[in-house]
């Protein structure tokens, strides 16, 4: 639902990425059929990209596949973690370097991706190896923050706040063990796993390097 560190600042580039994210989406749904032909000329195909290199056409599809999603379950469920961690790094690195590490460990990301699947010719879409940098960054600068959390037990719904260190480092291990897994799975991949293991590793690395010194945070 949400962190207990209130934002240090107006996340003015955190929300400007959610409303691109939504609007890019949006846009797509007008174009009916036309949508498939879209997201195939602004994805990044890892075949591809391994076949003609880094080219203009190929860097320019790196940062617009992070702005595509596949459906309103993909881009909500990766919007509602943006809003929840994304502000508060933003806060710590400053306006243009939050933006700079969303894009870089997106990149990264999306490279983890294509490395470990060198011959998908399967589209790859999605803010969710950016956003999983942001929750990297976020354990490693905000590692006794809380998360309030829903909590569904058969039918009662408790609202429980866990530690930040338990409740990314269970999402972590989660991304990282199905990733693995796919890798040996026969059937067709709709998650790009290794992406988000990926993107997370990087924004934990990047973290401390992109962050700006900062006095004690006020918990509540």
């Amino acid at each position: 639902m949400r962190d207990n560190i209130p934002s240090r600042s107006f996340p003015v580039v955190n929300i400007l990425l959610i409303l691109l994210n939504l609007f890019v989406f949006v846009y797509g749904l007008t174009l009916g059929r036309y949508y498939e032909d879209f997201i195939y000329t602004n994805s990044v195909i890892p075949a591809q990209l391994l076949l003609v290199g880094f080219t203009g056409e190929q860097l320019e599809r790196l940062t617009t596949a992070m702005f595509l999603h596949g459906g309103w379950f993909h881009v909500l469920s990766n919007m509602l973690y943006l809003w929840i961690f994304g502000d508060n790094i933003e806060g710590r690195m400053g306006h243009f370097k939050y933006l700079i590490f969303y894009l870089l460990t997106g990149y990264l990301a999306t490279i983890t991706h294509v490395l470990t699947n060198p011959l998908s010719e399967v589209p790859l879409i999605g803010a969710s190896g950016a956003i999983a940098g942001v929750l990297g960054a976020y354990l490693i600068l905000f590692p006794r923050a809380k998360v309030l959390t829903l909590i569904f037990i058969f039918v009662f719904i408790q609202v429980v706040p866990i530690p930040a260190v338990i409740f990314l480092g269970l999402w972590f291990v989660m991304q990282l063990l199905s990733g693995i897994a796919s890798l040996t799975s026969q059937a067709a991949q709709g998650v790009a796993f290794l992406a988000h293991a990926g993107g997370f590793v990087a924004g934990m690395l990047l973290a401390k390097l992109f962050a700006r010194r900062e006095e004690d945070i006020y918990y509540q």
